[in-house]
């Protein structure tokens, strides 16, 4: 699943320190030579890259071109026992895992191995047993002893011990500002994903609230609290509090919305009742001025911290504090924390597999250690320099769309390429890896390497407010099977891992190519010129650089591509909000619709050859769909429409509704349920 980063997100996601040189790869270049269409080499999949078996050609395609594509496929694929969706992003994410497990297998047995140390520590579950709660009794114990008048210096501590609480924070660039670091904050508080779990009725939230409920109460007992029914109620009701002055999803999401600068003063005034200046300065921070995502929401709580009982600020704690080391303690308590937030929430019946575990545990924290190893066996030379050349093509078909915008006005086209043109792209991996010698890792503590390592992120976040720009560092690991772009470095990412069949194969077709990794690069691309990223200029900066009349014809088409998203039913009573969707919908459209132009351009004015009976464009929308293969279950589904800016698969997928080619290719026609009047099409870039 592809994402957008921008500064003011960074750190959310506990990102480690990558780099990779950039790749500058300008808009203006003419575009390079596509790998060869005709090839000696087979490709993986099928005979040209694309798996036939997985269609179900009973179906038209202008009806659901997901099910023309890929019904087959989901009749028959099976949703592993501890997954709560499968698809072709996990097929790679288990592959990553079962090579990274290779690595780390060899790794455990050299002592003087960061890596191997830490995976045998965790592969060590008698030695976790044994110990029981004794590793982090000494946190609890602060914990329960805490006063109103230490709260504020115990929360630092939380922070930077990676245990969620009431409030986050993260140093990323000044969105405004994008060559200087500041610290961010943002609303917290709540144990449930989003404010909706608590605020919107249903049945399907009602059981969800009922599980939360008995999720507090188990952990309480588990933490060895009496009276665990009656206090795990209070920090129900507490955080449903807490939940009624969040912010929604919509307006955090709004980037003009959240960025709210303000000194550590003028926040104490705004949100009475807690000692952020001893907050503040505890996790590390010196500087004056912080930006305030919610401010509203930060008031709100700030009261509710002052008037709740600090019994009840102590039990949420006590829980916060167990759930954040789930994975790194006794069974029970890593199962009490799979059984809500993986079983009740997702719908996933059994935890992986230990191995699993500790592959995660290992890669989560010491992602670049375990990553040189893995790019130098299975990320070979000619993939990246393939890589080069579709990023290239796709940079300049873009190019070439902005020049021919008629809604977009001449000077703002002039800023947009300027844009385009200043893009860092960064493929596979680093060349400057992340140094952790400063980490420390035993091969017999698991809990203590675990606090370790959030303590080390923690630092090293905060060590960046004062210094230079780290332009050189990644949001991902080459083992992960996803890409980004961020705005307020002007860059889009692709890790090594999703590199590969069914996304792309250097001796794959080209369109089947261009379909999926060139719409992938695409999307990215494009969402430096979505809802939110066109807010940032050439240099990252949130800056207004259109005209009144070039946002509102952007406005206009975003309304219609709302519109055509709001009208998906995915579950009974359950659409999709389109608003919420929205950026990743305009990447989705706007990706096709330039990966489509690329192929175009790469077949150097030839007409595409036919293979088994199916059209060079036949070929592109059908790599665009194999890509977006998966099958839910249905509480992650539900989930996913309440919590993820991306759309479902067959919603992802039917995008191409929106392209005048696809209706050619296919010969859709009126009358079959896909199909739009050519003013009703969706057309932004």
């Amino acid at each position: 699943m592809t994402l957008h980063i921008s500064s003011r997100l960074m750190a959310t996601a506990a990102l480690g320190a990558l780099m990779l040189a950039a790749v500058p790869a300008t808009a203006k270049e003419k575009a390079a030579t596509a790998p060869a269409t005709e090839t000696t080499a087979k490709p993986e999949i099928g005979d040209f890259g694309f798996d036939l078996t997985g269609m179900d050609k009973t179906v038209q395609p202008g009806d659901d071109f997901y099910a023309y594509a890929n019904g087959t496929w989901a009749k028959n694929a099976q949703i592993p026992a501890d997954k709560s969706n499968y698809g072709m992003f996990t097929a790679l994410a288990d592959l990553s895992q079962k090579r990274t497990r290779e690595i780390l297998d060899v790794a455990k047995g050299d002592p003087n191995s960061m890596i191997g140390r830490a995976y045998s520590s965790y592969l060590d579950a008698p030695a976790v047993e044994a110990k029981g709660l004794a590793p982090i009794q000494p946190w609890l114990t602060k914990v329960r002893a805490v006063d109103k008048a230490g709260l504020a210096k115990l929360l630092s501590e939380a922070d930077r011990s990676g245990i969620q609480h009431f409030f986050g924070g993260y140093v990323g660039q000044d969105d405004k500002n994008p060559d200087v670091y500041i610290y961010t904050m943002f609303q917290g508080g709540i144990g449930m994903p989003d404010r909706d779990f608590y605020l919107k009725d249903g049945e399907r939230n009602t059981k969800l609230q009922a599980a939360y409920l008995k999720h507090l109460e188990n952990v309480l007992t588990l933490a060895g609290e009496k009276d665990a029914p009656a206090r795990a109620k209070a920090i129900y009701d507490f955080e449903k509090q807490i939940a009624t002055v969040h912010w929604d999803k919509n307006d955090s999401s709004d980037a003009t919305k959240v960025y709210n600068k303000m000194t550590i003063a003028e926040l104490a005034k705004a949100a009475p009742g807690f000692d952020w200046q001893a907050f503040i300065r505890g996790i590390g921070v010196n500087e004056d001025s912080i930006l305030v995502s919610q401010p509203s929401a930060f008031t709100g709580e700030a009261k509710l911290l002052a008037d709740a009982p600090i019994g009840v600020i102590r039990d949420a704690l006590l829980v916060r504090s167990l759930d954040g080391f789930a994975g790194v303690l006794p069974d029970a308590v890593a199962q009490e924390a799979f059984s809500f937030y993986s079983t009740a929430l997702s719908g996933t019946p059994q935890m992986q597999e230990r191995w699993k575990r500790a592959v995660d545990f290992t890669t989560n924290n010491m992602g670049e250690a375990v990553g040189q190893d893995y790019v130098a066996k299975y990320f070979p030379p000619e993939t990246k320099a393939a890589m080069d050349v579709l990023v290239k093509n796709v940079l300049a078909a873009l190019d070439t769309r902005i020049g021919k915008l008629t809604w977009m006005q001449p000077g703002t086209k002039v800023k947009a390429k300027k844009k385009l043109a200043n893009f860092t792209t960064k493929i596979g991996y680093p060349d400057r890896w992340k140094d952790y010698s400063k980490l420390e890792i035993r091969g017999d503590d698991l809990f203590g390497n675990q606090l370790r390592a959030n303590q080390f992120a923690h630092d090293d976040n905060v060590g960046r407010l004062g210094g230079p720009i780290r332009r050189w560092e990644w949001g991902m690991t080459p083992m992960e099977v996803n890409a980004y772009a961020n705005f307020g470095m002007n860059e889009i990412v692709f890790p090594a891992a999703i590199l590969q069949p069914p996304f792309f194969d250097p001796h794959a077709d080209a369109a089947v190519n261009y379909g999926g990794i060139g719409a992938v690069i695409g999307h990215e691309i494009s969402h430096h010129f979505d809802d939110q990223g066109a807010k940032y200029d050439e240099t990252g900066k949130l800056a207004d650089w259109w005209t009144p009349a070039d946002v509102a014809a952007f406005e206009a088409a975003g309304k219609a591509l709302i519109a055509q998203y709001d009208a998906y039913e995915v579950l009974p009573g359950e659409k999709l909000d389109g608003t919420f969707t929205l950026g990743e919908n305009i990447g989705d459209l706007a990706g096709l619709t330039i990966a489509y132009d690329a192929y175009k351009k790469s077949l150097g004015g030839k007409e595409a050859p036919v293979i088994d009976g199916l059209t060079g464009d036949q070929r592109f929308f059908l790599g665009w769909a194999q890509v977006w293969r998966r099958n839910y279950r249905e509480q992650n589904l539900s989930q996913r429409i309440t919590t993820d800016p991306h759309s479902p698969s067959i919603q992802r997928t039917w995008v191409s509704r929106n392209l005048d080619p696809w209706y050619k290719a296919y010969q859709i026609k009126q009358g079959q349920k896909l199909y739009l009047e050519p003013k009703d099409r969706v057309r932004i870039w």
